[in-house]
This record gives C-alpha cells, sequence and structure tokens, in this order.
C-alpha cells in the first residue's frame, strides 16, 4: 500500500525484521479470533431474533413466515448436534484417520526426514 504500507509492516512485524515480538503479536492474534467470532456470531443471532431477517425485494410476507424460536432454533441445534456426533466418531474410533503416513514411521536419530 503506498505511503503507509511500511508503517503497517513494521506495526505488524513489531520492528524492522520478523522477531520475537512478531510472533507474540499474531499468536495474541490467533488465540483472540476465535472470541471475537464468537461475540460477532451472537451478536448476529440476536440481531436475526428481535428484528428477523430481511427481505430484498421489500414484499410484506409476514403472515408467511416462520418464527425464529423454536423451528429454526431447533433446526440448527439438530445440524449442530449430527456434527458433533460425527466429529466425536472420527475421533474416537479413527483417530489417524488423517495422519500423515509418514508420522508411523519409526524416528530414527541419524537420519533427517526429508
Amino acid at each position: 500500500i503506498p505511503k503507509i504500507g511500511n508503517s503497517i509492516v513494521a506495526l505488524l512485524w513489531g520492528g524492522d525484521c520478523v522477531c520475537d515480538a512478531t510472533l507474540k503479536r499474531f499468536f495474541a492474534l490467533h488465540f483472540l479470533m476465535p472470541f471475537i467470532l464468537l461475540v460477532l456470531l451472537l451478536a448476529h443471532l440476536g440481531f436475526l431474533h428481535t428484528t428477523g431477517s430481511s427481505n430484498p425485494l421489500g414484499f410484506d410476507i409476514s403472515h408467511e413466515t416462520a418464527p425464529f424460536y423454536p423451528y429454526y432454533l431447533y433446526k440448527d441445534l439438530l445440524g449442530i448436534g449430527w456434527y458433533t456426533v460425527i466429529l466425536f466418531a472420527i475421533s474416537m474410533f479413527f483417530p489417524d484417520l488423517f495422519s500423515d503416513p509418514e508420522n508411523f514411521i519409526r524416528a530414527d536419530p541419524m537420519k533427517t526426514p526429508l
């Protein structure tokens, strides 16, 4: 970015080069991002629950809509439940399904892997 690019890079890096401050800043960002996304998700669901979803065409179809609670809430909870069951089943019964085959090679301190 012209004129402000160097300032942004120095701010992200914490100096003139990638160093310990860079690692700490990105670790803090990596740690805080899920919590920030969770707060934004809850705010979005709160606004959706109070005002409802919008209609881009502008038609008044409020008599044809279903309320958020209980219909969509139960539907979302059912979907979350199924994903949780699938994730639990994979992690308990097939823990190395997505592992790299090289992880199962016996370690040899005299040989460096490729």
